[in-house]
């Protein structure tokens, strides 16, 4: 499988806050890799930095071998898409003109959309279940409706990376497995590459296909689901009792939390 995506001793954060410390993995073409770890290990700090929202410290970076902080802006952004956890939009633009601003790396200066422009970002919003909604403002949406029309706009650049930072978590479970499923068939469909970070333990065991598991900034466990998501990697990172089973459909981990009174851990 070809590496898409080559991070090589790699660090970085905040002013003097060093967060990621000598991160070194490869993303291959076509993986759905989801980058999980407790609250401050370093995973929305990963994201951005392999986005370009953060600038590393040390390290490199290459996408198709190729550094991306040499890459004009216009062509990485034709290449990857970003979702983040949270989006603040100032402006009243309408949610089908929000869609439409994907596609602004594949328009010449000062080029207006085509007809094309505009069918992509139909089929975006319809694939997200806001094709209804393209005419309302943006400011008018719940924090649901405008996380998936964020993701619309992604999709409508039609990138071949995707980056997403926890993408499901103001949706509630119906949409969460329509989002997460309509990733996983573009992944499989559309030979879409996906990094993605997720809090929800389950829902990454059965969406992505190998997973990063964080702590204090250095990669714990690099595996798939099966080998990651054990009992002993769990409660040594995150500190806190769980059972692993076997989701009785898929077959894939299921981690349950064992409340501190039941497990007979002290309560703080």
């Amino acid at each position: 499988m070809q590496t898409l995506i080559d991070v090589n001793s790699l660090s970085g954060g905040y002013d003097k806050n060093l967060v990621i410390k000598d991160l070194s993995f490869e993303v291959k073409k076509g993986e759905f890799l989801g980058i999980i770890g407790p609250n401050g290990s370093g995973k929305s700090t990963l994201l951005k930095l392999m986005s370009r929202a953060l600038v590393p410290r040390s390290g490199t970076i290459a996408l198709e071998g190729k550094d991306i902080k040499s890459m004009d802006l216009k062509e990485f952004c034709r290449k990857t898409a970003f979702v983040p956890q949270d989006t603040v939009i100032n402006f009243s633009f309408s949610v089908e003109e929000i869609v439409l601003m994907g596609r602004i790396p594949h328009l010449r200066r000062m080029q207006f959309e085509t007809k094309k422009d505009f069918s992509i970002a139909h089929n975006a919003l319809s694939l997200t279940d806001t094709l209804y909604i393209k005419d309302k403002e943006i400011s008018e949406l719940s924090a649901g409706e405008r996380q998936r029309v964020v993701i619309a706009k992604a999709l409508a650049q039609e990138p071949m990376l995707l980056f997403l930072d926890e993408p499901t978590s103001h949706l509630d479970i119906g949409h969460q497995a329509q989002i997460l499923d309509l990733l996983k068939k573009m992944n499989r469909e559309k030979d879409l590459t996906i990094v993605m970070v997720m809090h929800d333990l389950n829902l990454a065991s059965e969406y992505c296909s190998r997973i990063i598991l964080l702590d204090h900034g250095a990669i714990f466990k690099n595996d798939s689901p099966e080998e990651v998501l054990t009992y002993q990697n769990i409660e040594t990172v995150y500190k806190t009792v769980v059972v692993v089973k076997k989701n009785p459909v898929s077959f894939k981990p299921y981690v349950i939390l064992v409340s501190g009174e039941r497990s007979g851990c002290p309560q703080e």
